[in-house]
């Protein structure tokens, strides 16, 4: 059965006083009275029956099928409550159960006083005959309590020694030694002994003459006495066992119990009540009540005009206590109970009031069988006692009859026992009246009910209502504000449980309502349900009356608080919970006043003043949670106080940290920060920020706010001050100029909000509440985390395999051609290296803070939440400024290898708790619900169960590559002074650069990069769509063949630096023009394992040394030529130039061509240049200071075999690729750039030139001769012909003729001679053509010969073919007519173009590769092939001269 104070069948119990006696502890006494209260309904058969025949009035024979319900406290009843017996007798304790621990009987004496029976001989029997004389004591501490009972538990007596148990004294074994039926047995004798002693109670009733109603001045002295007898005299107690006792009460009560003595787990009687030995009575709490208006109402009308101030002479009504008799042998005083004896008997004038005591006399001997389980014998007495007084208008005697009647009805129907509804309970209405005589009609009901349950049931809505109007007539008599409003609680409990049943009442609905058990779980919707009486509606206008008034004078607080929550627990039963939540608000708002005076109350009574604040009172109590201002249990606060204000919130939408947990523990709160559950709580948070009014909310967390301050407790305090910021939040994550995320409360709330939560969270620690902890109210703290660059010097690289030395042909060496692609040079991908960390070094990382709010946000501690490899994060603390985003930096070293991701921060705000903040990068806001389409709890519950409407929530993690410990190089020194450097074109330095090792990692590879600033211009020129295939070629070979930087060939063996070792390296750099600055770069790395061995990635560092150059000219070429020679040159000639040779020829026009050289000393010294060939000849030329000098130097001839050949490239990827040029230039001009490039080439290939200073520092380097370009004519000067012509006259006798000309005679016969050279590698088809022409003549003239010079046959003809690499000559016989100089030349042109045989074509696939399209493509930009046409370079001179 429950044990609520609220249920229909509450006036039918038995209130029992259970006290603690003798030395026993506070677990161990509720353990015990939890075994009593499992037994707390005994059933009247069970009962043993009184044999003494003065004591059967309540004999259980009577009736077996009744029951006792009991109702066991361990409080002493407030002065208010007992005020109103015997009204409502179910408030008075008749019993006393004092409870005693039997295992403490043999450990220490309960009282050192020697027992009045005489010396013990063991421990155990001297504490036994304490709690005997405690017993007595009790009896005469409370001497209107019926049966007294010890009973003490867990005593097993031991076998030997037999203790002998006085009466009154009973004893209970274990748990493990106890029978089923142990506890029902001791409490069916407690049942007996009370049962026989209520027959003199009920006969002390009988003899009562006048009964007065509660809140009524006493018309009589003695019936609103003091509950419990303020002295010791056994004589004005009641002897429970043996004689009636005489009762004594005073005059109204003597003041409101505080908290103390109103709710106690192991409660105290009064300051003054001699209960029992010191060791039995706990200390630690008031027991003297303080008098004040809100905790002392007034009980009478006399009371409530002093109270006004109406009648300030009246005298305090504790001075108005004399003692009142009993009815059966009691003591009367003079001036009491004087009754006038006129008047007596039918037609007197006291008949009214005789009728009047007699029907209340009447009600409440029912009201005492009804107590005593004869609910037979209550009913018919209960029914003669409300006839009484509906006869005589006794309205409040007339209701609490007809309520005691309706609570009998149920406990018969309870039982099964068929019962008629008395007529006095029915309606006065006489058709209502005939047709509930008849019946109700079988069809309208259920065939199973009984008819005289559905005939209770159909009256039982208007009894009910009958009952509260004759509860709330206004008459002479006044029902006291607490049992109207209880009554109208039990009657709607009443009225739930029919409602919550279907309607129905029957045995399953009356077993849930007498036992309390209503269905809970059955969640009732906000829709109507109309067929079901009575209706919600109904029951909700009901409970309303009870609602308690704003006067303060007329409830104590504790009352009112009674009140409060059982209204508020019967709209929960129907599903009202707005209405619910208005109750329990207003209930916050009566504790906190109480509270306030509780705590005042305690801090006078232990000597601290009011204002010294929450911890002197907590530490005086002994308390640590902040329990002790209303004496509550360790307990209670957390398991109670917690769940009903977090009730409250929630049904107003206050915004909390996480529902789904109502009380979590650290683990579970550590278990909540997932992002998973982060997400899901933002949107729940978002859900119920849209549901209900803000001011609504933010009063209901101010007045949780200003409850936990006044009890005190911490966690509260923490709690609702943090849930009141993030209600009034936004709960947004705003945007750039987008969003409103200002808070709805004004500043300095917020500022008193977060000075409380940390007041509050350091007061808690230096308590020793470590576990005390608001939660951060803004879920987007963390906006955003990013890693900063590592230093270029310390950044790793990620490279593949395949660019490591010796693992591609490509990249043999160490050393790195410059149109390979060399991965360490260019720019490694930014998104990468900045994702790559590297073991045991630390990284920084800015960590994005958000602050909405218009207070500082005090970070006392911050730290980076990683995940995968092993991360340490340095803790910082920071302070948020008011309504900004923050950037704060942290540092992060990764201890091993792996991968490692960021997933946030772990950040501990003062007063808060630590925990994980996720990222949030993007702005989010939730949409707004323009149309609502449910309204109440249930629609936010369902809201919950949906997908969530809004945009989804995006959460941001870094992930990070953490490789093996990696080196760290310095440049440590160089041999050049300030790393700048003076140099002269063409000279080349050599200098050092040292290298050290600072970690304990060795460097195990080594590659050097180089760069100038030259290199951007040619890379530029390079990519030019204009530049020529021969500038491409010089861009080319500049940065192939003269690098500007490069390192020193060295052994690969070398290059390695051990941890903390040096390593040095020669370096040489070229003078060039254009060179300004340079740089060396070194990628190194520590790779562990052999190049070949490593998987896929390695990853480099690069140290770079800048080098500032200055180049200045030397020798430069200022012009340049090329003549032919005529004839040849002599060898003195030659050495007087300085030439040196070792064996010079003479020079010949056919081998040599001359070289012009004029070249200038730029540098202001003396230069000796010297220019030298490969066929040993050298000239050496001594340049002052600013002069120019000429240099020829002879230079041999040049045959190339096809001189129109394609450009080639140096560049490997340009060598696979066609670009077609952007300018148009015709074939002629192709062929002839060609030309020049390749006679130019073949010039370079054999000439070289040095320079070296005569004066000041010694300087040397070369001259640069690239500057040369070769015009048409000096082509034509250098090249020789493919085809080679040489014209020749002989005589007949085969003189051998002359090269440069020959003498013939007159009219004498001589043969003209003409070899043709094929130097090509292809046939051809010539035609000679013959050119004899007079010498020294003009053109017109000199072709006049014909006259003057004959031949035989043609001067052209065409030739047979003329194989490859072969000679042909031609004879022609010639005779010259006249004297004088001939001179004589040839040319040979191509008959036809030269077509290899088909044959040929076919077998050139074995020689060589068919020629590719891009060449074909190429060829085609000279153009067609035509045929050519070579002439003689020199003519035959022929001398023709009279034969003397």
């Amino acid at each position: 059965m429950s044990l609520d104070s609220m249920l229909p069948v509450a006036p039918a119990r038995v209130r029992a006083l259970v006290l603690p006696v003798g030395q026993i502890t506070r677990d161990r006494f509720s353990s015990f009275v939890q075994r009593l209260n499992e037994e707390h309904v005994v059933h009247l058969r069970d009962i043993s029956a009184d044999g003494r025949p003065n004591r059967n009035m309540f004999s259980p024979l009577a009736f077996p099928d009744g029951a006792m319900f009991y109702d066991l406290i361990t409080y002493v009843p407030p002065p208010s409550h007992l005020a109103l017996a015997p009204f409502e007798l179910f408030r008075e304790p008749l019993a006393l159960i004092a409870i005693a621990d039997g295992q403490e009987l043999e450990n220490v004496a309960f009282s050192k006083r020697q027992s009045a029976n005489g010396y013990a001989p063991t421990m155990a029997e001297r504490n036994i005959r304490t709690l005997y004389q405690e017993l007595e004591e009790l009896r005469d501490a409370y001497p209107k309590i019926l049966a007294h009972q010890v009973l003490i538990f867990d005593y097993a007596p031991k076998a030997e020694s037999t203790v002998p148990i006085p009466e009154g004294i009973k004893t209970v074994p274990t748990v493990e030694k106890s029978k089923r039926t142990t506890i029902k047995t001791i409490m069916c004798d407690i049942s007996s002994l009370l049962l026989a002693e209520m027959t003199t109670l009920a006969k002390s009733f009988e003899g009562m003459t006048a009964i007065d109603s509660p809140g009524q001045a006493p018309t009589r002295p003695g019936m609103n006495g003091s509950w419990a007898s303020d002295d010791a005299n056994p004589s004005g107690r009641r002897n429970s066992q043996y004689a009636v006792s005489t009762v004594t009460r005073s005059a109204s009560t003597s003041g409101a119990m505080d908290r103390s003595q109103a709710r106690m787990s192991m409660p105290v009687p009064f300051k003054s009540l001699p209960f029992g030995s010191g060791n039995s009575t706990p200390s630690g709490r008031p027991t003297t009540p303080v008098r004040s208006g809100l905790s002392n109402p007034p009980t009478t009308f006399d009371d409530i005009a002093s109270v006004n101030g109406s009648n300030p002479d009246v005298s305090s009504p504790d001075s108005q206590a004399p003692a009142r008799p009993g009815s059966a042998g009691g003591m009367k005083q003079a001036n009491q109970d004087k009754v006038s004896v006129q008047g007596f008997g039918p037609g007197g004038l006291n008949e009214r009031w005789r009728n009047k005591g007699r029907g209340r006399v009447l009600i409440l001997v029912g009201s005492l069988y009804l107590q005593a389980g004869r609910w037979t014998d209550a009913l018919k007495e209960l029914i003669e006692g409300a006839t009484v007084a509906k006869s005589i208008n006794d309205h409040l005697w007339h209701g609490k009859a007809l309520e005691l009647i309706t609570i009998c009805l149920l406990l018969l129907g309870w039982i099964g026992i068929e019962f008629q509804v008395p007529t006095i309970c029915l309606p006065t209405n006489d058709k209502t009246i005939s047709s509930i005589s008849k019946g109700p009609d079988e069809e309208e009901g259920d065939s199973n009910q009984p008819k005289h349950l559905r005939t209770f049931q159909s009256i039982l809505p208007e009894l009910v209502e009958r009952i509260i109007g004759l509860y709330s007539r206004i008459s002479g008599e006044q029902l006291p504000p607490l049992p109207l409003s209880e009554s109208i609680i039990r009657f709607c409990t009443l009225l739930t449980g029919l409602h919550l049943c279907e309607g129905k009442l029957d045995k399953e609905s009356l077993n849930r309502i007498v036992l309390g058990k209503l269905p809970t779980t059955k969640v009732l919707s906000t829709s109507p349900r109309l067929i079901i009486s009575p209706p919600r509606a109904q029951i909700a206008t009901l409970l309303f009356k009870a609602f308690p008034s704003s006067a303060p004078e007329l409830l104590t607080t504790v009352d009112r608080a009674i009140i409060l929550s059982g209204i508020s627990s019967v709209l929960s039963l129907i599903g009202f919970h707005r209405k619910k939540a208005m109750v329990v608000r207003e209930l916050v708002s009566v504790l906190i006043g109480g509270l306030v005076e509780a705590r005042t109350r305690g801090a006078a009574e232990v000597g601290i003043h009011p204002a010294a604040g929450l911890v002197a009172l907590n530490s005086a109590n002994g308390h640590g949670n902040g329990a002790g201002a209303l004496e509550l249990g360790e307990g209670d606060i957390e398991h109670g106080i917690h769940a009903f204000l977090g009730l409250l919130c929630k049904t107003y939408g206050v915004v909390g940290f996480d529902d789904t947990l109502p009380e979590p523990s650290d683990e579970s709160r550590r278990a909540g920060d997932t992002d998973e559950r982060v997400i899901s709580r933002i949107q729940h948070q978002s859900t119920v920020r849209q549901f209900g009014m803000k001011d609504i909310k933010l009063s209901v967390l101010r007045a949780c706010i200003n409850f936990s301050e006044a009890l005190p407790d911490f966690h509260g305090v923490l709690k609702f001050s943090s849930d009141l910021l993030r209600t009034a939040g936004s709960g947004v994550a705003p945007g750039p100029r987008r969003e409103d995320a200002a808070p709805i409360i004004s500043r300095d709330e917020q500022i008193r909000l977060t000075n409380n939560i940390s007041k509050t969270s350091d007061l808690s620690q230096r308590l020793g509440l470590e576990n005390l902890s608001a939660e951060y109210w803004d879920e987007f703290l963390v906006r955003g985390i990013t890693l900063d660059p590592l230093p270029s010097t310390r950044t790793p690289i990620p490279h593949s395999k395949n660019v490591l030395p010796g693992v591609t042909t490509a990249r043999s060496s160490q050393d790195v051609n410059p149109f390979i692609y060399n991965p360490f040079i260019r720019a490694a991908d930014k998104a990468v290296v900045e994702r790559t960390l590297v073991a045991g070094e630390p990284a920084t990382f800015r960590i994005t803070l958000q602050n909405p709010y218009e207070i500082d946000v005090d970070i006392e501690s911050i730290k980076l939440d990683a995940g995968g490899a092993d991360f340490e994060s340095s803790v910082s603390s920071t302070v948020i400024g008011p309504y900004r985003t923050q950037i704060l930096k942290l540092s992060g070293t990764p201890k091993a290898a792996g991968s490692l991701k960021i997933t946030g921060a772990l950040v501990k705000i003062r007063g808060c708790r630590e925990r994980r903040f996720p990222i949030f990068p993007h702005p989010w806001a939730p949409d707004t619900e323009t149309k609502i389409k449910g309204i109440g709890l249930t629609a936010l519950e369902a809201n919950k169960k949906l997908p969530f409407p809004g945009p989804s929530l995006k959460l941001d993690n870094i992930g990070l590559s953490v490789i093996s410990a990696q080196p760290v190089i310095v440049i440590k020194s160089t041999t050049l002074f300030q790393s700048s450097v003076m140099i002269l074109e063409g000279e080349r330095q050599v200098f050092s650069v040292t290298f050290q090792n600072l970690s304990s990692t060795p460097a195990d590879l080594l590659l050097f990069s180089f760069q100038d600033s030259t290199q951007g211009p040619l890379q530029t020129a390079l990519t030019s769509r204009d530049a020529t295939p021969a500038e491409l070629y010089e861009y080319e070979l500049i940065l192939a063949r003269k690098q500007a930087l490069k390192l020193r060939k060295i052994d690969d063996s070398k290059r390695y630096i051990a941890p903390g070792g040096t390593a040095t390296f020669d370096f040489e750099i070229l003078g060039k023009p254009g060179l300004t600055n340079g740089t060396i770069q070194l990628d190194y790395a520590h790779l562990g394992v052999p190049q070949s061995e490593i998987s896929d990635q390695f990853h480099t560092r690069q140290v770079c040394l800048d080098l500032t150059i200055t180049v200045n000219a030397s020798v430069e070429l200022a012009r340049m030529d090329v003549l032919p020679i005529k004839g040849e040159v002599p060898r003195p000639i030659w050495a007087r130039l300085g030439a040196e040779a070792a064996e010079l020829e003479p020079l010949s026009d056919e081998k040599y061509c001359l070289l012009l050289l004029d070249l200038r000393n730029a540098w202001p010294s003396d230069m000796q240049v010297c220019l030298e060939a490969d066929n040993g000849v050298m000239i050496k030329e001594h340049i002052l200071p600013g002069n120019t000098n000429r240099v020829i130097f002879p230079v041999p001839r040049v045959y190339i075999d096809d001189p129109h050949a394609s450009i080639p490239a140096l560049n490997p990827t340009r060598q696979r690729q066609f670009v077609v040029s952007s300018s148009k230039i015709t074939p002629e001009i192709e062929r002839g750039n060609r030309e020049a490039f390749w006679y130019r080439e073949k010039i370079l290939e054999n000439l070289s030139g040095s320079w070296k200073t005569l004066s000041g520092p010694v300087r040397g380097g070369s001259i640069e001769l690239r500057g040369i370009r070769l015009a048409p004519r000096m082509i034509e000067a250098i090249k020789i012909d493919e085809v080679g012509i040489e014209v020749s006259v002989e005589d007949p006798q085969g003189t051998s003729p002359s090269r440069d000309g020959h003498t013939i005679f007159t009219d004498e016969f001589a043969q003209i001679r003409v070899v043709i050279t094929n130097r090509t590698d292809e046939p051809i088809y010539p035609t000679l053509r013959l050119l004899p022409s007079l010498c020294h003549r003009p053109p017109n003239v000199a072709l006049d010969f014909t006259r003057k010079f004959a031949w035989n046959g043609t001067l052209q003809q065409s030739l047979p073919l003329v194989d490859a690499k072969s000679i042909t000559e031609v004879v022609v016989g010639a005779i010259a007519l006249c004297r004088g100089e001939f001179e004589i030349s040839a040319a040979v042109e191509e008959t036809q173009l030269w077509t290899p045989p088909a044959a040929t074509t076919k077998k050139e696939p074995v020689a060589r590769r068919e020629r590719s399209e891009t060449e074909i493509m190429m060829d085609a930009v000279l153009g067609a092939k035509e045929r050519r046409i070579w002439h003689s370079r020199r003519p035959c001179f022929v001398s023709v001269r009279d034969r003397e």
